[in-house]
């Protein structure tokens, strides 16, 4: 089995559909140019029966990167498909991604059908798509809690019917690894080399992105994922996340993506600046004290040996450089680095009252700004140099 892992990007599809992240199409194209650099297999540019904005910015983004796998979401009815069919129109390599739940709790509370009518509509919208585009891919929605035999089965006859791409999507969050790892290497051994299989997780538990490592660990090999884990609830798979861990920890997740690392920081800004808000500051990867320390202990570390402190480069995703906070926590070390920096090299005894008023400023407030840091410095030595004078 190969070890390369494409990643299927929803941030255009999945992640706009999360409250305050709609996007226009002019935004959506301005983010896939990003998107397109950082060397995401596929780009899920919209769910084009949902509205004309999100038909338009399918075929906005096929029209201007005609080298790029672009991806349209379609239910499985003929309406939706045509409609994806039609916004793809102008792509180089259109995929149509089709879906339905499969559950029995969606079938019974949200479609109130049978299984069998889902199986014969999964599977009369797979032959569709392919009538328009050779690769489809489809997702049987809510998959971690459909009945394992009942999932492999549609599966096979979606695959039967066309379909490249089968996607198991933990639509709720509500899977863990272990049991998302089990179900994912049932279907990858019941479909083994006619179709690749898929996942989409969500992060309801917080677990997305350690499901997506289970279900690559048993065989699939596509991820889809957002940047920034934006997305429905609490959010998809993140991009950066489940990349870095593959880059970080090679040893444990011996698989390849295309992605460009060093645009990740970047991908995360420029969606900050589009949507109505960022990624938390303890954000993995991209979150603002993603590579900041402030701790005294840690500080003398980093100081002495970046490595002590940080698993990762931060210019390798993009960071210019991790950095030192100043704070209650922060060390004599730490103190007299900034001193420096700051043009003001300390001899001992100066650092020592410096840090003893630093620390005790610092258990007021929340940080310390530069200024206040010069201005204490100072106060140090006015009295040293008022003698002087």
């Amino acid at each position: 089995m190969t070890n390369r892992v494409w990643i299927f990007d929803t941030t255009l599809r999945d992640g706009e559909q999360s409250p305050g992240c709609s996007m226009t199409v002019a935004e959506k194209l301005k983010l896939a140019h990003k998107l397109v650099e950082l060397g995401v297999d596929t780009l899920e540019a919209g769910f084009p029966i949902a509205s004309e904005g999100d038909f338009a910015a399918v075929d906005a983004v096929s029209r201007e990167f005609p080298w790029v796998q672009v991806a349209a979401l379609a239910r499985s009815t003929t309406g939706d498909v045509e409609r994806a069919a039609k916004s793809l129109a102008a792509a180089k390599r259109p995929r149509i991604h089709t879906f339905l739940a499969t559950s029995d709790i969606h079938l019974k509370y949200k479609l109130k059908k049978s299984r069998q009518q889902i199986l014969d509509s999964a599977v009369a919208a797979v032959e569709l798509a392919r009538r328009y585009v050779d690769d489809v891919e489809f997702s049987a929605e809510d998959g971690a809690r459909t009945d394992p035999n009942y999932l492999e089965e549609v599966a096979r006859a979606v695959v039967a019917a066309g379909a490249r791409t089968v996607n198991i999507p933990d639509t709720v969050g509500y899977s863990t690894p272990d049991e998302y790892g089990a179900l994912i290497g049932g279907i990858v051994k019941a479909l083994g080399d006619t179709a690749v299989v898929s996942v989409h997780c969500h992060d309801d538990l917080g677990l997305a992105v350690a499901n997506s490592l289970a279900a690559l660990q048993a065989g699939a090999r596509q991820v889809e994922c957002t940047v920034n884990g934006i997305g429905e609830r609490a959010g998809n798979c993140s991009l950066e996340e489940i990349v870095m861990v593959m880059k970080t920890r090679h040893d444990r997740y011996p698989y390849d993506t295309g992605i460009h690392a060093e645009h990740l920081y970047a991908a995360s800004q420029l969606l900050t600046s589009i949507i109505t808000f960022g990624p938390q500051p303890n954000k993995a990867i991209v979150g603002r004290n993603a590579f900041a320390h402030e701790a005294g202990i840690h500080q003398d570390g980093y100081l002495k040996e970046k490595t002590t402190y940080e698993i990762i480069d931060p210019k390798s995703v993009g960071v210019p450089e991790g950095k030192l906070v100043l704070g209650k926590h922060s060390g004599r070390h730490a103190l007299g680095q900034r001193c420096e920096e700051l043009g003001f090299p300390l001899i001992r005894e100066e650092l020592d009252v410096v840090y003893t008023e630093f620390t005790a400023r610092a258990d007021r407030k929340k940080g310390i700004m530069d200024e206040e840091i010069v201005a204490l410095i100072a106060e140090v030595r006015e009295p040293r140099g008022a003698v002087a004078g």
